[in-house]
């Protein structure tokens, strides 16, 4: 980052600090000088428990957040949830979903019949804080009873499917998987990824992990929570949904109200302009005086672990 900062920044609107970059950053480094009027934002999309921010000249640093947590300035989503008429509904701290789905129809009922195996895992991490490998080892051994299994392509596993071919890839998932899990590499507030979409749109139940509230992501009913569940426990739940044809199918009513894409970049872009259009924003001076702590609550603990840098 060093000679990054030159010339007179205070001329800016806005200069945007990219989260992942900012852990070598010595505070001699940072602009010297800022204007009232300007703001600096905080962008980062990765896990706030992989990289914490330990410093503490990052308190009362930032004047706006844009993050794939809920409740930043300016969200930076992963996932963007619409109604059937296009209109951005979601990811939100208070989700507002339909009370009483209808039904799914006879042609997705029809489709779902070509399923005939339990679960696929696409994952190339294969070492993580939130630990789900071991999970997936233990689900594994509790699904042998049933004569299911957990299907693990890339890196992590012994099955391939070609990247270069990610369109076959989801036509698999959606012709003969009944779940995927859409596993976290760490437990975050708010950090769900577009893992959640490789199910959602290609015909799976997702089975999440992670960290969130992920009735903020999901209508009820939709998912299954494997931190709910021992994986024994988990092993039983997936052995009588796939058995029941009709209590499958009740998974897939919210595709009658809802639907799920990443967001365009363009539309990232369009709601910085916008706020920074705002008024009522760009006028109001104020910062993070605990960002550490906003961005990760357990910030000190994070920050002591001596491999918080990796």
């Amino acid at each position: 980052m060093r000679g990054c900062f030159k010339g007179d920044l205070t001329k800016f609107v806005a200069i945007a600090f990219n989260g992942r970059d900012l852990k070598h950053v010595d505070e001699s480094e940072l602009p010297q000088r800022r204007s009232t009027h300007q703001k600096y934002i905080f962008f980062n999309t990765e896990s706030s428990v992989n990289e914490p921010m330990c410093n503490p000249w990052w308190d009362n640093f930032f004047n706006w957040t844009s993050t794939y947590k809920l409740n930043s300035d300016v969200m930076y989503s992963y996932i963007y949830i619409r109604d059937m008429n296009g209109v951005h509904v979601g990811p939100r701290i208070d989700m507002d979903w339909v009370k009483d789905m209808k039904k799914i129809d006879d042609t997705l009922k029809e489709k779902l019949k070509s399923k005939n195996k339990a679960a696929a895992w696409f994952v190339s991490h294969c070492i993580t804080r939130s630990k789900r490998e071991k999970y997936v080892k233990l689900l594994q051994k509790a699904l042998e009873p049933y004569g299911l299994t957990v299907d693990i392509y890339g890196d992590c596993g012994r099955l391939v499917c070609n990247p270069l071919e990610q369109e076959k890839c989801w036509a698999m998932v959606s012709s003969d998987y009944y779940f995927f899990l859409s596993f976290e590499n760490a437990f975050a507030e708010d950090y769900v990824t577009e893992k959640l979409l490789a199910a959602l749109n290609n015909d799976a139940v997702p089975i999440v992990f992670g960290g969130s509230n992920y009735t903020r992501f999901l209508p009820p009913g939709s998912y299954i929570d494997a931190r709910l569940h021992e994986p024994e426990s988990l092993a039983h739940v997936m052995a009588d949904i796939i058995g029941n044809p009709s209590k499958y199918h009740e998974f897939f009513r919210w595709r009658n109200h809802y639907k799920y894409s990443e967001p365009e970049h363009k539309e990232d872009v369009c709601n910085l302009c916008s706020a920074l259009n705002d008024e009522s924003m760009v006028t109001m001076e104020s910062t993070y005086p605990h960002f550490r702590s906003w961005w990760n609550p357990n910030w000190e603990e994070r920050c002591q672990d001596d491999t918080w840098e990796t």
